[in-house]
This record gives structure tokens, sequence and C-alpha cells, in this order.
């Protein structure tokens, strides 16, 4: 089984994704593409989230990786980072990016069986620091969970799950989904 774990930053990603590895060592798990970026930059940036983008989807294609793995992020968030850039800028990114961005992001989707969606919420108590730009934070939040609607983007192939709750609920829900029928 494929999974990604997508959400925001500071929406408990990586404490879901430790949570399951403990618990399930056949995973094989995928660090946050930050990590993986050559370079480090002082903000986000356009050319920040389209190297995240690019790393994202190479390490999901099936020839590269595991067939077991959880992955800290997938190529969706960071159009939705793309998008919610353009939308706090006003058009940071250049069309054949976003449109370039949006293809990589539909063909490497297709390499996964599982993308579980981490949105913000109240309940969760999840708070960001100050300094972890609130207002990028909230719009991508708000633009990801608009494209996990998009069936064109998507596709048929994963299953899409919004997970919310606290920490042990999303990870009882989780593996639930990993335990299943098709899991």
């Amino acid at each position: 089984m494929r999974i990604v774990v997508s959400g925001t930053h500071a929406s408990g990603k990586s404490t879901l994704i430790s949570d399951f590895a403990a618990r399930h060592p056949e995973f094989t798990v995928l660090p946050d593409p930050f990590e993986l970026v050559d370079e480090r930059w002082d903000s986000p940036s356009a050319a920040l989230f389209a190297a995240q983008l690019r790393i994202a989807a190479a390490r999901l294609d099936p020839d590269e990786s595991a067939e077991h793995l959880i992955a800290e992020r997938g190529p969706i968030d960071f159009l939705a980072y793309l998008l919610a850039l353009d939308d706090l800028m006003g058009s940071s990114s250049s069309r054949e990016l976003l449109q370039r961005s949006t293809a990589i992001t539909r063909d490497a989707l297709q390499h996964i069986d599982l993308l579980v969606v981490l949105p913000l919420t109240a309940v969760d108590g999840i708070v960001a620091d100050v300094d972890e730009y609130v207002a990028l934070r909230d719009a991508m939040n708000d633009v990801l969970v608009d494209l996990i609607e998009d069936s064109d983007l998507v596709g048929e192939h994963a299953q899409v799950v919004e997970i919310t709750g606290d920490r042990d609920q999303r990870l009882a829900a989780l593996e639930a989904l990993t335990t299943g029928p098709t899991g």
C-alpha cells in the first residue's frame, strides 16, 4: 500500500506518520520533501514549492520506491501551496509553472493507493507558531481541501480521506484504512 499524508504546515502530518511507522515497520517512511531540497530559503516562494513538488512526485514512481510506503506530503501539497501563494501575492507563479505542476501532480497521484488529508480544524487543537506563515498556512489548507475534490486531478485510483481528531483518533482512523479490505 502506498500512502501520502497531506496537509498544510503544522497540521499533524509528522506526528501521525511517526505514530503509524512505530506500529508498522513494514512501511518505508518518506520524509517531508523540504528536508531533501538542496538549498534553504528564508521564506516561502514559488521556486521552493516547485522544487518540492518535483521531489514529491519523483519519489512516488513505483520503479523508484518501496511497495509499502507512507510519504509526508505529496505533489498535491505543493500545488496547493503554489495556488495559495498566487492567491495571497497576486500571481507570483507563471501560468506555465502552474500547468506543468498540475500535470506532474495528476501523473504522480496515479501511483498511490491512499491520500490522507489532515485539514485544519479547531477541535484538533494544533496551533501554528507566529513564524509559521499563518496566512499561507490557512490559504493552503483551503486550496488543498478544494483540490482533493477535483477528480480530474486526483483520478480514480487513490482513495481520498480526510482525517480529523486528536492524535489517537487520527492514528486509529489511518490504521483502519490500511487494514481494511483494500489495505
